[in-house]
C-alpha cells in the first residue's frame, strides 16, 4: 500500500478530557456537561493542534469549537479516529470504552459514528487503487456489486441496529441528555466529478460513492429519529466545498493532505461542522 492511501487510514489510541469554565453563549439553558463521542470525523486528525496523537484528535475539532460557544461546566472529548460502535462499549487499544464517559449528570451528547462500520479506510483505499488502474468506468463499483447486489448498502443496512444499540445505551447511561446524531460531510462533488487530478477516483466511481455517503447519512438519521434522538446534517452545507476544490475553498482534504488526515474535514470542514451542531442545539 503507498504511503498518500495508508494516510488515509485513521489512527487509534486513548482519549483525552477536557473542561470550559461555565457560562452562557446565547443559550437557554447553561450546560452541565457536555461529552463528544464519535471517529475521526468528530477527533478531527491532523487539524493543528494535536491534543491526542493515539486517537488524532485537534483542539480544533467540532466539539472543541462547540464548547467554546456553549461553555458547558464540563466538557469530555472521548472521539477516538478508527472507532466503530463497538468500542462505544469496548476498548480502543489503550483508550477506555467511549460510554466510560458518560454519567446521569451529562445533558448534550452528540456522536458521529458509523463510516468505520461500513469500512470506510478499506473502501478508500481500493477505489483509489482501481481508479489509478482503471480510470474510466467504475472498477471499485463493480468490485463491491460481484454478488449482483451493493455490498456497500448491506454494510449500511447492517449497522442501522448498532446505531440503535449506540442510541439506546447512551440514553440508558445519560437518560437526561439531549442527544446529537452528526452526519457526514460532503466529501465528493455533488455533481459527479471525480477531480483525476487530485484523487485517482474512477470516473463511474465518484458520483456513485458520493451515493453511498448519502446512503449512510440518510440511515443514521433515520435511526436518530426512531430513537428520539436529533440528526445534524453536515453534508447539505458542504455542498461545493468537497475535496476537489482547492485550497481556501474546500472543507475536506484530497490524499495529498494539507491540514488534515486526507478524506476527511479539515479545520474549515471541522468549523462548518460545529455552527450545525450549534445551530440544532440553539432551535
Amino acid at each position: 500500500m503507498s504511503l498518500p492511501v495508508a494516510a488515509v487510514l485513521v489512527l487509534a489510541g486513548a482519549p483525552a478530557a477536557s473542561s470550559a469554565e461555565p457560562g452562557a453563549h446565547g443559550t437557554a439553558q447553561a450546560l452541565t456537561r457536555y461529552v463528544a463521542l464519535g471517529d475521526s470525523y468528530t477527533s478531527g486528525p491532523g487539524i493543528p493542534e494535536q491534543t491526542d496523537e493515539n486517537c488524532g484528535r485537534s483542539d480544533h475539532n467540532y466539539p472543541t469549537l462547540v464548547t467554546a460557544a456553549l461553555a458547558p461546566g464540563t466538557f469530555t472529548d472521548a472521539s477516538c479516529g478508527g472507532a466503530t460502535t463497538a468500542e462505544m462499549t469496548a476498548p480502543q487499544g489503550t483508550a477506555p470504552p467511549q460510554f466510560d464517559a458518560l454519567n446521569e449528570s451529562t445533558d448534550l451528547v452528540t456522536v458521529g459514528i458509523g463510516g468505520n462500520d461500513i469500512g470506510f479506510g478499506g473502501i478508500v483505499a481500493r477505489c483509489v487503487l482501481l481508479g489509478a488502474l482503471v480510470p474510466n468506468g467504475a472498477p471499485c463499483k463493480a468490485s463491491y456489486s460481484l454478488g449482483g447486489s451493493d455490498e456497500l448498502a448491506a454494510r449500511i443496512e447492517a449497522t442501522a441496529t448498532k446505531i440503535d444499540e449506540v442510541l439506546r445505551g447512551i440514553h440508558d447511561r445519560s437518560p437526561g441528555a439531549r442527544v446529537l446524531v452528526v452526519g457526514y460531510p460532503a466529501l465528493l462533488p455533488e455533481d459527479g466529478g471525480n477531480c483525476p487530478r487530485t484523487v485517482s477516483l474512477a470516473s463511474g466511481d465518484a458520483p456513485w460513492l458520493r451515493d453511498t455517503e448519502k446512503r449512510l447519512n440518510s440511515m443514521l438519521a433515520e435511526r436518530a429519529e426512531a430513537s428520539g434522538a436529533e440528526y445534524v446534517d453536515t453534508y447539505t452545507g458542504s455542498v461545493g466545498h468537497d475535496l476537489c476544490k482547492p485550497v481556501g475553498t474546500r472543507w475536506a482534504e484530497p490524499l495529498q493532505a494539507v491540514d488534515a488526515a486526507g478524506f476527511h474535514p479539515n479545520a474549515a470542514g471541522h468549523q462548518a461542522m460545529s455552527q450545525a451542531v450549534l445551530a440544532a442545539v440553539r432551535r
